[in-house]
């Protein structure tokens, strides 16, 4: 079994209403007595889940330069995949899969609120590199809101080779890039699909690129050369959720 820490009033919330068995124990600031809290507390309680008070000092040295909000969890956290997972995982989905590939992104908030877009927009897993990416952190969950525990993470050791794997597997591979003219509204984004976002600034590696069946680009109008990268997961997804739904 794997610990790790989540903190903060909503990933917490979201943890014990949704998955409290992986919760092991709460910590809590012992100067923190509002309506939140109390409500975390009492779902806690009907759990059977072990309550530690600490001082804010105590807190504050567990988890460094972190806005914990005065709560904090030691959890039971869901396992990393790897490529081994991808046929169980498009299959369960069939012709509904959606997939989320991260190539390169590095920081923790951008892959925590990629995670809470993927969550919300149905997405059947996130894929990120195994090397130069963030992995699932503290503060990835925190920013995810919950998400983390709910979406399912694939770590990959080749990208280009989860790829090809998803491509075997009936998956088409879109990739969003500069390097086309194509527009986001003009690709069929129905049916088994995988959606390719690279980091901000570089954008896709050229191996990732070059994988892709797809390019496509997010029509720009004003002056600024691209989006955050959780802004464009989140138009992405979105219009394959508006797509989707139109069946």
């Amino acid at each position: 079994m794997r610990e790790d820490l989540i903190y903060g009033i909503h990933a917490v919330q979201h943890l014990l209403q949704t998955k409290p068995e992986h919760c092991l124990e709460l910590y809590v600031l012992d100067t923190r007595a509002d309506q939140r809290l109390l409500e975390i507390l009492a779902e806690a309680k009907i759990h059977g889940i072990r309550v530690q008070s600490l001082q804010k000092k105590a807190l504050d040295q567990w988890l460094p330069d972190a806005n914990h909000q005065g709560i904090a969890a030691k959890i039971r956290a869901q396992p990393l995949l790897s490529e081994n997972d991808l046929s169980d995982l498009i299959e369960t989905a069939g012709k509904n899969a959606l997939l989320l590939v991260l190539d390169g992104v590095q920081d923790p908030h951008n892959l925590g609120a990629c995670l809470r877009t993927a969550d919300a927009t149905g997405v059947t897993a996130v894929i990120i590199p195994k090397d130069r990416s963030a992995s699932v952190t503290p503060v990835v969950r925190k920013v995810a809101s919950g998400a983390a525990e709910t979406i399912p993470v694939v770590q990959v050791t080749n990208l280009v080779r989860a790829l090809e794997e998803l491509k075997k597997l009936g998956v088409w591979i879109l990739g969003t890039s500069f390097n086309t003219s194509e527009s986001l509204y003009q690709a069929d984004l129905k049916g088994p699909v995988a959606i390719v976002l690279g980091a901000e600034g570089t954008g896709l590696r050229r191996l990732t690129e070059e994988h892709c069946d797809i390019l496509m680009q997010i029509p720009m109008c004003g002056v600024v050369e691209s989006l955050n990268v959780s802004v464009a997961a989140g138009v992405c997804l979105y219009e394959a959720l508006r797509q989707r739904s139109s069946l």
